[in-house]
């Protein structure tokens, strides 16, 4: 993945993040007999209660193309979904919609519902990137968690079964795995947004997610 992009900060606040309140959804795999069901309670109780959904291309990666991540993963629903139809994104089922979740998963983002001001409920579900996204990117590049607000969950690492093979490391958009000049894994939950891409992709099951303030 490339250097983060070139919003700046100024942009990012007049324009975008000062406009909106992200929330990190949590991501899981569970696997069902031959079956693989992305199971994204959070997200799929936000899209039942949605009339319309709509898919369209992601805007930042449209504009920066700064990695290899799928573009049309973006959600959108009821009024927003309806105006993004007038502008070329296509109506989908909810069936259609978690199949998109799980491909974007798959690639390595990040799902964060935005709930714009004047709002009560999200109508936009982005799947994201923090070398292109306007939001993540500024988390990772400016530390601006005061207007991003995590998921009810965050990682919790066992250390005693962790290999050590860096696999979540690469999976981690928050910067909060590194591996140590003894190829070790070193977790910093402070920096943890319980987006769960760590823990479908752990060889050894190590890693898990946990309620926000439990005792690990």
């Amino acid at each position: 993945m490339k250097e983060p992009m070139d919003w700046t900060r100024e942009e990012l606040m007049k324009d975008f993040v000062g406009q909106m309140t992200p929330v990190t959804v949590s991501v899981n795999i569970s696997i069902r007999g031959q079956q693989t069901v992305l199971d994204l309670s959070s997200v799929e109780e936000i899209l039942r209660n949605a009339e319309v959904i709509s898919l369209g291309d992601c805007g930042c990666r449209s504009k920066w193309h700064k990695c290899d991540a799928p573009i049309d993963v973006c959600l959108c629903l009821d009024d927003l979904a309806r105006d993004a139809m007038k502008n070329g994104a296509r109506r989908i089922s909810l069936a259609q919609a978690l199949v998109a979740l799980k491909r974007s998963h798959q690639a390595g983002l990040v799902h964060l519902a935005y709930t714009f001001k004047g709002k009560e409920k999200p109508e936009v579900i982005c799947s994201c990137c923090s070398c292109c996204c306007h939001s993540l990117g500024a988390l990772v590049r400016f530390g601006i968690p005061d207007h991003v607000v995590a998921s009810e969950y965050k990682a919790q690492q066992n250390y005693d079964t962790c290999s050590n093979c860096g696999t979540c490391v690469k999976r981690c958009q928050f910067k909060a795995r590194q591996l140590n000049s003894d190829d070790k894994l070193v977790f910093n939950s402070a920096k943890c947004f319980g987006c769960g891409l760590c823990v479908s992709t752990c060889p050894t099951k190590s890693i898990t997610l946990i309620k926000r303030g439990d005792i690990e």
